[in-house]
């Protein structure tokens, strides 16, 4: 490595004494997936802050952030290390702004692994926020939020598909 590149690669170690990392998504809706996404990050961090995508400009039917953080929040009322919150903007300036140096996302395929190989590099290139990538487990890696508001709009029970009570029916064409 040059001494050009001053590049210092994070440690998780490093700093433990206020840890922060980002969750970010739209979450429409919050899936069993998602939550143990959450599960499984949350012992990596001392704060883990879930960040609801506020801008809905290509969802105009989604339920609010507001709604969404809502919902999320009263699934994580008793664990303190958790904070969830909207933003708007991108993932790394929300990252940033809550003082995070790691985004977590879930891949649930090489599908999903491409896209958000490709996000990480572009996040470290723009910021030094790192990705960290956690594989969806087995039984969750068909669950995705479009499946879930598909099933919804005919009428399907989506109960074990959510870790809460399913939104308001989405507004239909």
């Amino acid at each position: 490595m040059s001494d050009n590149n001053t590049y210092k690669t994070p440690s998780l170690g490093e700093g433990r004494g206020g840890q922060t990392g980002v969750f970010v998504g739209s979450f429409n809706p919050f899936t069993v997936g998602h939550y143990s996404i959450v599960t499984r990050a949350l012992p990596l961090f001392d704060r883990l802050v879930i960040g609801v995508v506020g801008d809905q400009v290509h969802k105009p039917d989604m339920p609010s952030a507001e709604e969404r953080v809502r919902v999320i929040s009263e699934l994580y009322a008793n664990e303190p290390r958790i904070e969830v919150k909207p933003y708007y903007g991108l993932a790394i300036e929300f990252a940033q702004q809550e003082g995070a140096r790691f985004i977590v996302k879930g891949v649930r395929s090489t599908k999903d692994f491409e896209y958000e190989r490709e996000q990480a590099d572009v996040n470290r290139q723009l910021s030094g926020v790192e990705t960290i990538l956690l594989y969806s487990e087995p039984q969750y890696s068909s669950i995705s939020s479009t499946m879930v508001r598909e099933l919804q709009h005919f009428g399907v029970d989506v109960s074990a598909f959510l870790p809460h009570k399913p939104y308001k029916p989405y507004k239909t064409h």
